[in-house]
């Protein structure tokens, strides 16, 4: 896409896809989402969007976490230390079978502003993620990128951090501003920083970002329910726990664009798809029914 057919295409008036359910309908401001905030997306790897749910959208996205929370898959994980006052969940790939996932990610403002923000003339479902930290949570988020972990090749990506709940400036997600350029970082476990991912050695070491904040620009910004973050699943990020009065319940939505290919690995990637190499060849496009492709109006 070029500038001008974004710009055209972001004033376009919107129309839900077949089957949105109440209130799916009204499209919030990120309908108007400026030319500039794609320019952004592009340069720093991670914008801030205000508005980009709606309040019906919100409440739909809040029942199907706590449903998520009282049914959790296989894939879920406690991402805190045992002796934690608080608890890090993490869940993945449930979108299929949580409908009010699935109501969100394909029928809200989320795969258009998507497309205009990868640049991408189509847009993919990869996965959702979800993220919660308990009151009083002390786990930290340490400073990470996300397609190390993945199956996925190319650059035309975006994922979308979706706090239900107000979120403080010292709880939020924080980005390195331009770390989506090119470098891959070596992907490490959260808790004991054990390399599970690429072999030891074979990607270069993260920077020590906290110990000289003064040599990164850093992005972040305080959100409350309907605001969401985009970014790059290349740009570093990370955040801190939450205070004994805040639960922090986050929505992760994950887009792949027109150059997203199958990555085939040989060790068990984070969200794994297991047999998805079976069938789909390395390099192939991302064509499974676990990965749909929109329909973007």
């Amino acid at each position: 896409m070029t500038p001008e057919v974004i710009a055209q295409w972001l004033t376009t008036d919107y129309a839900p896809a077949a089957g949105a359910g109440a209130g799916q309908g009204t499209q919030p401001p990120a309908r108007h989402l400026p030319p500039a905030t794609v320019q952004d997306y592009a340069r720093q790897g991670a914008v801030v969007l205000r508005g980009v749910l709606t309040p019906d959208e919100v409440a739909t996205l809040a029942r199907g976490i706590e449903h998520n929370l009282a049914h959790l898959s296989p894939l879920a994980l406690v991402a805190s230390q045992a002796d934690d006052p608080g608890k890090f969940v993490e869940d993945f790939c449930i979108w299929q079978h949580n409908p009010d996932y699935a109501t969100v990610m394909q029928h809200s403002a989320l795969p258009r502003v998507a497309a205009a923000l990868m640049q991408s003339d189509t847009v993919r479902i990869y996965h959702d993620h979800l993220l919660v930290k308990e009151l009083g949570t002390k786990q930290a988020t340490p400073w990470h990128q996300d397609q190390p972990y993945y199956n996925v090749a190319g650059r035309q990506n975006v994922s979308f951090w979706i706090p239900v709940d107000p979120v403080p400036l010292e709880s939020t997600l924080r980005f390195v501003a331009g770390s989506h350029a090119g470098t891959w970082y070596m992907p490490r476990t959260f808790r004991d920083q054990q390399a599970k991912w690429f072999p030891e050695g074979t990607l270069a070491d993260l920077p020590q970002i906290d110990a000289h904040p003064d040599q990164f620009e850093q992005l972040a910004w305080a959100l409350q329910p309907g605001d969401a973050v985009a970014f790059h699943m290349l740009t570093l990020h990370a955040s801190s726990g939450v205070g004994p009065a805040s639960r922090r319940r986050v929505f992760s939505a994950r887009y792949l664009g027109d150059d997203a290919r199958h990555a085939v690995r040989s060790w068990r990637t984070s969200p794994p798809f297991a047999g998805l190499a079976d069938h789909l060849p390395d390099g192939a496009v991302m064509e499974d029914a676990l990965f749909p492709l929109l329909t973007i109006k």
